[in-house]
């Protein structure tokens, strides 16, 4: 077979040689991007920007082809980290005293404090989906033309619209579960494996920010 004919058989669209290198890209590209969030999470409350920017890198290989998540995570962290630095540092410390107070209550054995525990598991499984969903439409907004309020906003939306909420907590709960047979699957797919079903639910149900983040800048101040 010549060079030529060769060539074109691996270009064809639908040769085996693309659908293979397309499912490897859906292997390596979430675990570069989740190589990248792990060592962003290194400073503990920076792990909300690492979030979204893991989001970012991930929403710009499934929207226009770019190849560069692990190195795409670290070019959209400082942008992310510059404003949502207060929310990071504020869910952290919500996440320690959830973490604190039901560790205190579950030694408990009053009706009580197994009431109480049961509260602070429900706050917990809730902060998963919505942290989630900031991240989500954070990435799919990065020149913040709505603004962080409207992103709390789109991401309580997101998380707890319909049934999205209980499928990101469900996600979040089986990607490191079902990567455990990988030495570092969980913390490779465990973020990335959500993100992308995040990302999958909002271009089902929102158009992305920075198509109509004008629109809303404008109604905003008319208002």
């Amino acid at each position: 077979m010549s060079r030529s004919a060769a060539t074109a058989r691996i270009d064809r669209p639908g040769g085996w040689e693309q659908a293979t290198l397309r499912a490897l890209e859906w292997v390596a590209n979430p675990a570069l991007a989740g190589a990248a969030f792990c060592l962003l999470c290194l400073g503990v409350v920076t792990w909300l920007p690492a979030l979204a920017a893991t989001a970012h890198a991930l929403h710009r290989w499934r929207s226009d082809g770019e190849q560069r998540c692990f190195a795409g995570v670290f070019d959209a962290f400082g942008g992310y980290w510059r404003i949502l630095w207060r929310d990071g540092l504020v869910s952290t410390a919500v996440g320690v005293v959830l973490v604190v107070n039901m560790v205190f209550l579950f030694r408990q054995s009053s009706p009580i404090a197994l009431a109480f525990f049961a509260v602070h598991l429900g706050i917990a499984a809730a902060l998963v989906p919505y942290h989630l969903g900031l991240a989500t439409v954070a990435a799919r907004d990065p020149a913040q033309a709505v603004g962080v309020a409207a992103w709390r906003r789109q991401a309580l939306v997101l998380a707890f619209g319909g049934t999205r909420g209980l499928a990101l907590l469900a996600a979040a709960v089986a990607a490191p579960l079902l990567t455990l047979p990988i030495a570092v699957g969980p913390l490779l797919f465990g973020p990335t494996l959500p993100l992308l079903l995040a990302l999958a639910l909002a271009e089902r149900t929102t158009p992305p920010n920075r198509e109509r983040g004008g629109q809303d800048s404008r109604d905003e101040r008319e208002t």
